[in-house]
């Protein structure tokens, strides 16, 4: 029988899967226990659940499933040009953001070519690069975030994609318009600078900067975001990138038929035309983000500053036994050990309850010892 492993990409050979965090019902299973006690601030899911508009339109999109979706996303295509000051031709749809992350590696990487990111960015980076066969060159972080003057200096002539965050995710650190400004000014023009924002809107005012700002001077940026966070919608997964027209066209070249399914673009339109939800998510997070620091000061534990909808905690030790603990009490977190955080573990900011019954849930763990 043959050794299909052996016969796959050397790249792919070197990956192991991505590891989600762990859904509700399989800790229910494991643990014999009511799923409906369980709390869940594993995956940076937004806690108000779906605007009600997004919902409606989901209700009114189901008379239609036995109809393809529109493969090209025509109207949510414009309402993101009309919200993004941007023009259609210049929007690429994704079956999450990830999509975008994937189509911009097939499109622009290969063996004997590389892409350059940060010591502790998204797992999906190296994922996508090392799937095509092209080279990963990781730069260390600096202060948990991205140290952009080494990501210039790592850029060589065989540097396709540079991929940077914006919060960062898993530390949720960020960098200023400043140090944005020098960087593009920088980068050969032969590198294309994927900026992702998966949480920018989390940000408030002028907090971080905008990269739909940098598109018109920079023809090598592309700016990729989704609906899955802030807007709620994680379980349609469906995003999008931004950048000039001729890098879309290129990435449409190699995105699948029908990527982004009626029921998101339906729910994505709708989304958008809901200011007062995403107000109302800022305002939950940054409450949140507030009582979660206030809560892990009087545990007399540390955390990475963060501008996403999470926090990276310091445990000072080991973060798996007191993952392994929470969810013993039926508290679900994110280990991220696999992103060289091995004494972090990652909190979503949940409702003020959920909040409440995590850190009440740590400090049992941690009393425990």
């Amino acid at each position: 029988m043959s050794d299909f492993l052996a016969l796959a990409q050397a790249g792919v050979q070197q990956l192991s899967p991505y590891v989600p965090g762990k859904p509700v019902d399989e800790l229910a299973r494991e643990l014999d226990i009511d799923p409906a006690t369980i709390v869940k601030l594993a995956s940076n899911e937004n806690p108000l659940g779906a605007s009600p508009k997004a919902l409606a339109a989901i209700r009114e999109a189901l008379a239609e499933l036995t109809r393809y979706p529109d493969g090209n996303g025509f109207a949510l295509k414009q309402r993101l040009a009309e919200c993004c000051g941007v023009q259609p031709n210049q929007v690429t749809l994704g079956n999450g953001s990830n999509d975008i992350l994937e189509l911009v590696a097939r499109a622009y990487l290969a063996p004997g070519l590389n892409a350059v990111f940060s010591e502790h960015a998204f797992a999906v980076y190296p994922i996508v690069t090392q799937a095509v066969g092209a080279r990963a060159k990781v730069t260390p972080a600096k202060d948990w975030g991205h140290d952009l003057s080494a990501m210039l200096a790592a850029i060589d002539a065989d540097t396709r994609v540079v991929f940077i965050a914006n919060p960062n995710n898993p530390t949720g650190t960020w960098f200023s318009a400043e140090a944005l400004d020098e960087f593009l000014q920088d980068v050969p023009g032969h590198v294309l600078v994927v900026l992702d924002e998966a949480y920018i809107e989390y940000a408030e005012g002028g907090d971080l900067p905008d990269g739909l700002d940098y598109l018109a001077a920079y023809p090598n940026l592309l700016v990729s975001r989704t609906f899955s966070k802030a807007y709620g919608l994680a379980a349609l997964r469906v995003g999008y990138g931004l950048s000039s027209p001729v890098i879309a066209d290129v990435l449409n070249r190699v995105r699948q038929p029908f990527n982004v399914n009626s029921l998101a673009l339906a729910a994505a339109c709708a989304a958008l035309d809901d200011a007062e939800y995403l107000a109302e998510s800022r305002r939950l997070n940054e409450a949140g983000m507030q009582q979660l620091q206030a809560g892990l000061r009087e545990l007399g534990l540390g955390w990475i500053e963060s501008k996403g909808n999470f926090l990276a905690v310091d445990l000072a030790r080991e973060a798996a036994p007191v993952f392994q603990g929470l969810l013993r009490e039926g508290v679900i977190v994110r280990p991220v050990a696999n992103y060289g955080m091995p004494n972090h573990l990652r909190v979503t900011i949940g409702l003020p309850a959920e909040n409440a019954r995590f850190l009440e849930a740590l400090s049992k763990v941690l009393a425990r010892g």
